[in-house]
């Protein structure tokens, strides 16, 4: 399971991090908020939904200008951390193996 920081967040109970909606938790599924962003990040990809695992953000942080960014690596636009196509594509290949519709 992936850390997360308390970091302050906006009044909204999801945060968009390279065009991908996630909750508060920084997860794409989430039991504690209800949420579950799968559906709406696919689509923004192109992809029609499966029912496929969820993605959780490594460590993200607020930088000074208010932009979310991978605490690793330092950068709002960071392709290893924030390479949501691979992640989604790997996810939606398992998916799909596993025999999920």
């Amino acid at each position: 399971m992936a850390e997360t920081e308390s970091v302050p967040q906006p009044a909204a109970s999801t945060v968009e991090i390279n065009d991908m909606v996630f909750c508060s938790h920084f997860k794409e599924v989430c039991s504690d908020c209800s949420f579950d962003g799968r559906e709406d990040n696919d689509a923004v990809l192109g992809f029609d939904f499966i029912d496929r695992d969820g993605i959780e953000l490594p460590v993200t942080t607020l930088n000074k200008d208010g932009q979310y960014q991978c605490k690793k690596h330092g950068s709002p636009s960071c392709s290893q951390c924030y390479g949501f196509k691979k992640q989604i594509n790997k996810l939606r290949l398992a998916a799909k193996k596993a025999g999920k519709k």
